[in-house]
């Protein structure tokens, strides 16, 4: 039996990266907003960076693929019909949990794809209509950067950048004997007292939760003052569908809670904030007689176009001490290779995340099984010449959307609550694997520059899905994109949709920094629009 709850005017499903923005942004218009979040508040007391053994829970309780984690509180995904796997987080927080802080705009021309190349859509909307925004997001996250990055517009810095370390310094002189851009990364990590948090003190496992709080971890950030502006957070409340009238507006959310009771949830206004896996699962489990394909799915694109970000690992073995895994996981990055040169063999391009080094588990576990550290008695002398000598980059390569890389329901899996579960169907286009090889032969030869003398790759990270964008994009005709260029869904005008599965394109850098801005300007539109927003 369903139990109706009192009508709010706001519902949100997911408290990330988007979901935190959003309710903390719309809180000033004194709406009545709950948010409803299937995981749980973290305990900082827990995170595995407050232990010696921090390494082993990469492949456990904390590891970022949720089939392998587990969690009553996660939704397993049927991903064998992709070469990379998902990485995400359910939670206050979301996947700012596990993330690693590393914090890129996208560039102006990421918002021209097909305007400057001839490939994928031009965004309905650009750089500078998002620039307030992103602004906005950086003062509430915490940024902290150097100014004067030629590979942007300029930018706000808000804290000193976080130190180079041995291993920036290793890979900045390879980049400059190269003559190649690099630049310190922007990093959403505290590097002095900010807004009630301390500064970083190098506990290093970043992707493994920051028990300091100096990462910009949205249960830090946004959700503090949110929840003081007098939002309420509902968790472990796993939303199941979202009910439609005859006249096509949404009339809440059912949802499961803790004690597996189901409950209606009436709202005004529904917006979804579950990232590009979790909001087209939610759509396509809400079918209908008014919507036999999904929610908001005339377009029949809901699910579709997704993208992640293939990933190309290369890693170089240094003589020279570097700083292993101490310090924030990123330090520098590279777009050298960034906008199209048709001459390197494919369109678009990707930037070089340039990381610190490996846990001394990481660094045994990968010596061993690619030969390079043997067992027996020459173990410790070979597991020496590579601990705390390793560091490098990844390149974060743009993937062009295509409708064939789907989000479907799946026919039996289903969660601890028994909702269908996510089916993937994506393949690497040649595109992608040309741009990954380029990738791996350009950082080969600046690691060697740098003083590497071996090299080890890997290409696509197989477990590289932590970027989910493209399932519920935006545009301005309704037949080529789930919603309007401010997040309005064409089909239901009270539905809203703030997260990474709004990109029309997901550009060569990280997501987060772009989706909390989205999520910002799609709630001051809605703030703009009160009197007038569901015409």
């Amino acid at each position: 039996m369903t139990t109706q709850l009192d009508r709010v005017d706001v519902v949100i499903v997911g408290a990330g990266a988007s979901g935190a923005a959003a309710a903390w942004s719309l809180a000033e218009t004194g709406m009545q907003i709950v948010c409803l979040e299937q995981g749980e508040w973290t305990k900082p007391h827990e995170y595995p960076s407050t232990t010696r053994a921090w390494e082993a829970q990469h492949f456990g309780a904390y590891s970022a693929n949720p089939n392998r984690r587990g969690r009553v509180t996660d939704y397993p995904i049927n991903e064998k019909d992709s070469p990379i796997a998902i990485a995400n987080f359910n939670g206050v927080g979301g996947g700012t949990i596990l993330y690693n802080a590393h914090f890129p705009r996208f560039h102006p021309s990421d918002f021209r794809v097909r305007s400057l190349d001839g490939v994928a859509d031009d965004w309905p909307i650009d750089y500078e209509t998002l620039e307030p925004y992103y602004d906005e997001n950086d003062r509430m996250m915490g940024v902290a950067g150097l100014a004067g990055d030629p590979a942007y517009p300029d930018k706000q810095t808000l804290m000193k950048p976080v130190p180079l370390g041995r291993a920036g310094q290793a890979l900045g002189r390879g980049f400059n004997e190269m003559g190649w851009h690099w630049w310190p990364s922007d990093a959403a990590i505290a590097t002095e007292a900010y807004d009630g948090r301390a500064q970083c003190i190098n506990l290093s496992a970043c992707t493994l939760g920051c028990a300091q709080g100096a990462k910009a971890s949205t249960d830090v950030t946004y959700w503090p003052h949110a929840i003081r502006a007098g939002v309420e957070l509902r968790t472990r409340a796993r939303v199941s569908q979202i009910l439609v009238d005859d006249n096509d507006m949404a009339t809440g959310v059912v949802y499961f809670d803790e004690a597996g009771n189901e409950q209606f949830q009436p709202a005004e206004v529904v917006i979804l904030g579950c990232n590009g896996i979790g909001t087209p699962r939610v759509l396509l489990n809400s079918t209908s007689a008014r919507f036999p394909d999904g929610l908001a799915n005339r377009s029949g694109l809901v699910g579709k176009n997704l993208m992640f970000h293939p990933y190309a690992s290369i890693q170089g073995i240094f003589d020279e001490p570097l700083d292993g895994s101490r310090g924030p996981g990123v330090c520098v990055w590279s777009q050298e290779f960034y906008e199209t040169d048709l001459r390197r063999g494919f369109v678009r391009g990707f930037t070089y995340e340039c990381n610190r080094g490996r846990g001394p588990v990481s660094t045994a576990y990968s010596g061993v099984f690619s030969g390079r550290v043997p067992w027996g008695a020459e173990h410790h002398k070979h597991y020496r010449k590579m601990v705390e000598r390793i560091t490098g980059m990844v390149a974060i390569c743009e993937d062009l959307p295509e409708e064939s890389n789907t989000v479907t329901i799946d026919d039996e899996l289903v969660d601890p609550d028994g909702i269908p579960c996510p089916k993937l169907n994506y393949t690497l286009s040649q595109n992608s694997l040309d741009m990954m090889d380029f990738a791996i032969q350009r950082a080969t030869e600046v690691l060697k520059t740098a003083g590497a003398y071996d090299i080890m790759s890997d290409a696509p990270i197989a477990g590289g899905g932590w970027h989910l964008m493209g399932t519920a994009r935006m545009g301005t005709d309704p037949e080529r994109s789930v919603v309007n260029e401010w997040g309005r869904s064409h089909d239901v005008k009270n539905l809203f949709i703030i997260d990474g599965s709004l990109f029309v394109t997901c550009a060569g850098v990280n997501p987060t920094r772009t989706i909390g801005a989205l999520a910002l300007y799609v709630a001051d539109s809605m703030k703009k629009r009160l009197a007038t927003l569901f015409d």
